[in-house]
């Protein structure tokens, strides 16, 4: 017999020094499990937001640089495969690229700067840091102001 799968959605770590670095920039998960001293595996409750961090090297220099800033889903909602989350997740911003990874560090730092948790933040404002990097444009800061219109209009929506 074959358990029903909950809802969260899991999140494979990994640290290889100068090899392989996967790892969570903000985040709130609610599970924890220590695999080995190498591997960690997090679960992430519907709904919440997290940053995935991936990076890894070769003889010669980096090889892969890349964050993802998901939402996990319920199931049953539609999602997109990411390496390393099970099931996958909503995706709202994806870079690849050290210096385009650098520039979401920076958003996330800008935020960060503000008070607020990164993973309460607006989704859209991720999109938008997103999008704008992808048009090789400066995306707009994420500002107090937006973030008590995010609060409101997202009290009102439960």
């Amino acid at each position: 017999m074959i358990a029903a799968r909950d809802d969260r959605t899991r999140v494979d770590l990994l640290w290889i020094e100068k090899k392989i670095e996967r790892w969570i920039r903000f985040g709130r998960p609610v599970e924890d499990q220590m695999l080995d001293r190498r591997r960690r595996r997090l679960g992430f409750a519907p709904g919440s937001i997290f940053a995935f961090v991936r990076w890894a090297s070769n003889d010669f220099g980096t090889v892969v640089s890349r964050i993802d800033i998901l939402r996990a889903v319920l199931p049953g909602e539609p999602y997109q495969t990411v390496p390393g989350v099970d099931p996958g997740g909503d995706i709202l911003l994806r870079v690849s690229g050290w210096p385009k990874v650098q520039r979401v560090f920076e958003a996330i730092d800008a935020v960060d700067a503000l008070d607020i948790d990164p993973a309460d933040v607006a989704p859209d404002h991720w999109r938008h840091v997103h999008n704008r990097l992808a048009a090789r444009e400066t995306p707009r800061p994420y500002t107090l102001e937006r973030h008590r219109a995010w609060l409101a209009r997202k009290g009102s929506l439960q």
